[in-house]
């Protein structure tokens, strides 16, 4: 009877701290979250936002942007603001601090991808092929309500991967200046028979002065989805040498083949490789 007792009262306590406990909780909060009305685009689209630790408005610091791509809470925000999170650690500082602006998705297929001449592409994924306003939203509305809001350097990162890999690439090979740091994972190159790869662009020419660091990451992912057969390592390499082969001498091109993981494994492992590649040791501090 007395155990009883003794488990009674021991029961009763627990339920009793653990109210407590609930009670006093708070929320765990990660970042900010923003709306920013686009006209380019015709809507409202949600921004995460992560910002570095002691970040404040009144302090004159000022911090590199990442630009995330399939940037929403259940995409790619939480994992890749943790990676910034962990290289920003003095014990390990492995990369500036920086804010994080991770892009919630509403159509993807849609905002990432050019118009295909493809008929089998139309077909096959209807809808897409309006990169073109989706572009003009990064470059005449978010990244100035960004460098409006927050303090902000330079520095601009984006990170893209599979469709978003295919949107990034179309950024480096259109519009180069729109960042200064490319992290283009599994892109999906095969889109309209892999026109992109033989895209011409001021990027490749000898007069091209941005410096500028590309990091191109692919896992053992095999064919395409579309019609046309495209081995996507394959694709990733072809893209990986006409970047090398281009004539200046600011520009930074690394290739990572990643053989263990595949197209749904490969983005947070490929996001560490390159922050380690895109800042070495010796410029973690710019």
């Amino acid at each position: 009877m007395r155990k009883i007792i003794l488990l009674f009262c021991f029961c009763l306590c627990s339920g009793t701290l653990l109210s407590q406990a609930r009670s006093q909780s708070k929320p765990f909060i990660l970042g900010e979250i923003l709306e920013i009305n686009s006209l380019e685009l015709a809507e409202k689209r949600t921004l995460n936002i992560y910002l570095p630790a002691g970040y404040s408005r009144a302090d004159s610091s000022r911090y590199p942007v990442i630009y995330l791509l399939d940037g929403s809470a259940d995409e790619d925000f939480i994992h890749v603001a943790g990676l910034v999170q962990f290289n920003n650690f003095p014990w390990i500082n492995r990369l500036p601090e920086s804010i994080v602006v991770g892009i919630a998705n509403i159509n993807r297929k849609r905002d990432f991808t050019y118009p295909s001449s493809i008929e089998e592409d139309k077909k096959q994924f209807p809808g897409t092929g309006h990169s073109d306003k989706f572009i003009a939203f990064i470059e005449k509305e978010l990244q100035p309500f960004i460098e409006k809001e927050y303090n902000v350097n330079d520095s601009k990162m984006i990170i893209g991967q599979s469709l978003g890999g295919l949107l990034a690439t179309e950024i480096l090979m259109k519009k180069p200046e729109l960042f200064n740091k490319y992290i283009i994972i599994s892109p999906s190159l095969w889109w309209d028979n892999g026109s992109l790869l033989k895209q011409n662009s001021s990027l490749l020419s000898e007069g091209f002065s941005q410096s500028t660091g590309i990091y191109i990451g692919v896992g053992k992912e095999g064919l395409s989805p579309g019609n046309t057969p495209h081995v996507m390592e394959m694709d990733a390499n072809l893209l990986a040498e006409k970047l090398k082969a281009g004539k200046s001498k600011t520009v930074q091109v690394h290739f990572d083949y990643l053989p263990d993981e595949d197209h749904a494994t490969i983005t947070h492992q490929a996001i560490f490789n390159a922050f380690r590649l895109l800042y070495p040791l010796k410029e973690r501090s710019k």
